[in-house]
Formats: C-alpha cells, sequence, structure tokens
C-alpha cells in the first residue's frame, strides 16, 4: 500500500531534508513549492532515484485554493500524512512592519496549517499524522523574526485545538522545532551570505553540543511522528537543537 505524505516547501532546505528522509519505494511525496522551478525539478529527479513517486505542485498558501492543489494531487488508497514546512519569510519587528505584508506572513506562517487541514479531511482517515514545522522563536521572542514568531506562535495554538478534534479519528498532530539549520533562508532573513555566515557560527557557539542542526537531527524526529510508533504522541512539540533551547 502506498503512502502518501505531502510536504509543503518541500523542494528545498528542511522540506526537501524531511523529503529525502520519507523518499522509499512504497511513498508519494507531494511537495508543494511557491515559484523555484528548477529546484523543484532537482528535488523531484533527486527524489525518484531513491524509489520515490514524487509531485510538485506549485502552490502559493497565500492564497486561494493553494492548499486546495497540494489535496488535489492525493491519487492513492493508503494513509496520507501531512508535513507543513512552508513560510514566508519577512524580516521585521512589529512597529516597523508593512501591516499589508505582515497580515499575509501571519497568514502564511500561522492560518495556512489550518486551511490545509480542513482541506485535506477527505483524505485523512485514522492512522494518518500531521507535523507542523515550527521553532523556538514561536517561544523566544527574536529581533526581526515578529512574522515567523507570531505566525508559528499561532500555528502552535491552534495544533492545541485541533487535537481535541482530530485525535477521536485517530489523527495524531504534532510539531518539530529544528535548531538553527544552515538553510538559504537564514541569508534571507538576516540579510546575506556573509551575514549567514556568522550567524551560523555563533549559533554553533552557543549550542551546548557545538555544532548547529544537522538534516538527521530533526528529519528522524518527524519520521517518528509520522509513525505508528507515535500513535499516542497528541500536540507536543519536540524541540531538536541541541540544548540551546530548553522549553
Amino acid at each position: 500500500m502506498t503512502k502518501t505524505t505531502i510536504i509543503t516547501g518541500g523542494t528545498k532546505g528542511i522540506g526537501l531534508a524531511i523529503a529525502t528522509r520519507l523518499a522509499a519505494k512504497d511513498t508519494h511525496l507531494i511537495l508543494g513549492y511557491l515559484s523555484d522551478e528548477r529546484a523543484a525539478a532537482d528535488a523531484k529527479e533527486s527524489l525518484e532515484q531513491l524509489g520515490a513517486k514524487v509531485t510538485t505542485v506549485r502552490s502559493d498558501l497565500g492564497e486561494p485554493g493553494g492548499v486546495d492543489r497540494l489535496v488535489q494531487s492525493v491519487s492513492d488508497d493508503g494513509p496520507v500524512h501531512i508535513v507543513h514546512n512552508a513560510a514566508m519569510i519577512y524580516a521585521t519587528n512589529l512597529l516597523s512592519a508593512d501591516m499589508t505584508t505582515l497580515s499575509k506572513a501571519l497568514d502564511v506562517n500561522g492560518m495556512s496549517l489550518l486551511r490545509l487541514v480542513r482541506a485535506a479531511m477527505p483524505v485523512l482517515k485514522s492512522g494518518s499524522s500531521i507535523v507542523f514545522v515550527t521553532s523556538a522563536g514561536a517561544k523566544v521572542a527574536r529581533p526581526g523574526y515578529a512574522a515567523l514568531g507570531v505566525g508559528k506562535t499561532l500555528a502552535e495554538g491552534l495544533i492545541r485545538y485541533l487535537v481535541l478534534e482530530l485525535a477521536p479519528l485517530g489523527i495524531t498532530i504534532n510539531s518539530v522545532a529544528p535548531g538553527i539549520v544552515a538553510t538559504s533562508s537564514v541569508a534571507t532573513m538576516v540579510g546575506g551570505e556573509e551575514a549567514a555566515s556568522k550567524v551560523l557560527a555563533s549559533a554553533a557557539r552557543m549550542t551546548p553540543q557545538g555544532r548547529i542542526a544537522q538534516d538527521d537531527d530533526f528529519t528522524g524526529v518527524v519520521e517518528f511522528l509520522l509513525s505508528p510508533a507515535a500513535k499516542f504522541v497528541q500536540g507536543q512539540t519536540i524541540h531538536a537543537n541541541g540544548g540551546v533551547f530548553v522549553p
């Protein structure tokens, strides 16, 4: 039986790392992306070489119908899982933010989780699992991180309430918060590659284990939460950050 996993933001960075961990011959990966066609094509090719069936879907989660296009790509009878990783990067503080841009960022980074789950309800069933990729910034305020941090705080709140409605159906929903990961998003957030290198080096020094997060540090946690072994885990946020943040 084919296992289908929808991964938003699944063609680059953290999303692609998770897709690579999950890729197998009995897996259908539906990868959502915003605009980078080359990255989507490269991701599809690399994951198919690992044996997975791969469907890439161009989808703006901030626009009407964005989540529907992802769900419409489900074509298998097996269990359907969701990894919601997509995020809108907008480096800002609250008082200086453009309100239109901030509102869209909060929508994509927070409310899109609810829209995605609601759209997927016809294909979710007992045994399905949902994992949201969050961060420590949902709990600890950081300069310039408001659009992401507040959005992820909203999503974590939604998860707590969704447990009440999904758990009776046999569907799990949880979050994973990786430590800082060396992706292109870091440079986008801090203003360039040189600044990103300094941020990553500083993060490594501050982490008790002496390094930043690597793919296996968080992809294995996601894989666990999507597995039957986690069928009684609900509404949790698991921080895979080497101890730099311990809630």
